[in-house]
């Protein structure tokens, strides 16, 4: 039986992805602004991580709303009311006067995040293959890194704008304005975005939970031919009949036995995603390699570091789309994940490197090693397994709550790590990132099942002991 999804079907799930991009361009932006805000406003070292975290904390709560308001209006609802979230806040950044206002916007954006980094694997995973379904959730981390380098070089552009001294860029005010111009520039995909969603369908197993069986039936043959379409809708029927009779899912439900399980995977692999460090670094970058100095040490030096790393997550992102489905889930996971302890170590060593004068290129190399680490393994493999280990009934409320576990260790991260650089020094600060990725590789080798190949009904089957 092929297994490759019609053209309209990838044309869908490029387009659900596409929120990927949304999410990584929006919330990548405040990455380099933060160096000119942190001027602009004379923050300190709390107020500078407030501004940067607080996207997080938002996030944190939109994630545990979006799956269950998700399972009532739909998954394309909810990126369209993602679209327009991101649309005002990249508004009210450009016209941002005061440190309050910025943090408004921040707290918008971060509604919209975590919308999107929901709502959309939960649709691509329920309208994909099995065969295929690895890959194609990866592509919308693929579309969120590809988002957070294009906002990474556009912040350079910028800041090299600001060099030149036209008549028609001194109009524009880039120089004293360029972090406005870094902000506002977020409103232009939020808006292609919306206008893209006029053309997709609405998940097929959204309108199977909802008992319209004629829709969820159309899309599945319209994606994957009229056979297939009917041996999943089945399947979706018969997974659901599991709960007749039983109300909507609520957060004490994960609790029950047959669901610990899943739910410990879950937390593992989402604490584990954040407490390595990925979004503190990343929002941090620039200000990190301006710290270390080195060679052509400098504001555009920093911002082009910044772009490199970012372009080493696109990179190796790609060669994880491409070995999910080959290779699995589980090696990809725990080689990644070793990796990530060993560039920790590099990096490590390089800031404590000469005395105590950071040597930049260990430095360097070391973040460019754990980013690509991090693109192989946990940065798109997360979202795969939510989006496959949990019950239909419950994978909205369940990919809410493990996300926000996820998000809340993200703010954490973000929030002291102005203060760690500062108190513990980076080598210590990385030290620590390393000794958790260690701890991490050896819960993986004991929990993490391999989930390749399988429909989200077997696995709910196995993964999941039905009372």
């Amino acid at each position: 039986m092929n297994a490759t999804p019609a053209p309209r079907a990838i044309g869908t799930i490029l387009i659900i992805a596409l929120s990927g991009f949304l999410a990584g361009f929006d919330g990548s932006l405040f990455t380099g602004a933060v160096l000119f805000v942190k001027t602009q406003f004379a923050l300190n070292e709390f107020e500078t991580g407030w501004a940067v975290s607080t996207q997080t904390l938002t996030a944190t709560i939109s994630i545990l709303l979006t799956g269950p308001i998700a399972d009532r209006i739909g998954r394309r609802t909810m990126l369209r009311i993602a679209a327009c979230v991101f649309a005002a806040s990249a508004i009210t950044a450009w016209a941002a006067n005061g440190l309050a206002v910025l943090i408004v916007a921040r707290l918008l954006s971060g509604l919209g995040v975590g919308a999107v980094l929901v709502a959309a694997p939960m649709y691509i995973a329920e309208i994909s293959p099995p065969a295929l379904r690895g890959r194609m959730v990866t592509v919308n981390q693929l579309f969120l890194v590809v988002g957070i380098f294009l906002a990474s070089a556009s912040n350079l552009l910028i800041v090299q704008l600001g060099n030149f001294h036209f008549d028609w860029l001194t109009r524009l005010h880039l120089t004293e304005s360029n972090w406005r111009w870094m902000l506002g520039i977020g409103v232009a995909p939020a808006v292609a975005y919306l206008f893209a969603l006029l053309f997709v369908p609405e998940s097929p197993r959204w309108h199977a939970m909802h008992g319209r069986l004629d829709a969820a039936r159309r899309i599945l043959a319209r994606a994957h031919g009229d056979a297939l379409a009917e041996r999943e809708l089945a399947e979706v029927c018969a997974s659901l009949s599991h709960d007749t009779g039983k109300s909507d899912a609520r957060p004490r439900d994960l609790w029950v036995p047959e669901l610990r399980g899943v739910l410990f995977i879950g937390l593992v692999v989402g604490v584990l995603q954040q407490i390595t460090g990925i979004n503190a670094v990343m929002a941090y970058a620039p200000m990190i390699f301006a710290g270390i100095g080195g060679e052509g040490a400098g504001i555009e030096a920093s911002f082009f570091r910044t772009t490199l790393l970012t372009l080493v997550n696109v990179v190796f992102t790609v060669i994880s789309l491409l070995l999910i489905d080959r290779v699995g889930r589980r090696p990809l996971l725990i080689f990644g994940t070793a990796g990530i302890a060993c560039c920790h170590f590099a990096a490590s060593w390089g800031f404590q490197a000469s005395g105590g004068n950071p040597s930049s290129m260990w430095v360097l190399f070391g973040l460019l090693g754990f980013v690509a680490c991090f693109a192989l393994s946990l940065g798109p493999i997360m979202w795969v397994l939510f989006s496959e280990i949990f019950p239909n009934r419950v994978r909205g409320l369940a990919i809410s709550c493990v996300g926000l576990v996820n998000s809340a260790v993200c703010f954490f991260a973000q929030q002291i790590f102005p203060w760690q650089m500062e108190h513990l020094g980076g080598a210590k600060t990385f030290l620590i990132y390393g000794a958790f990725a260690v701890l991490g590789v050896a819960l993986l080798i004991r929990i993490l099942p391999e989930t390749r190949g399988r429909s989200l009904e077997e696995l709910e089957e196995s993964l999941v002991r039905h009372p």
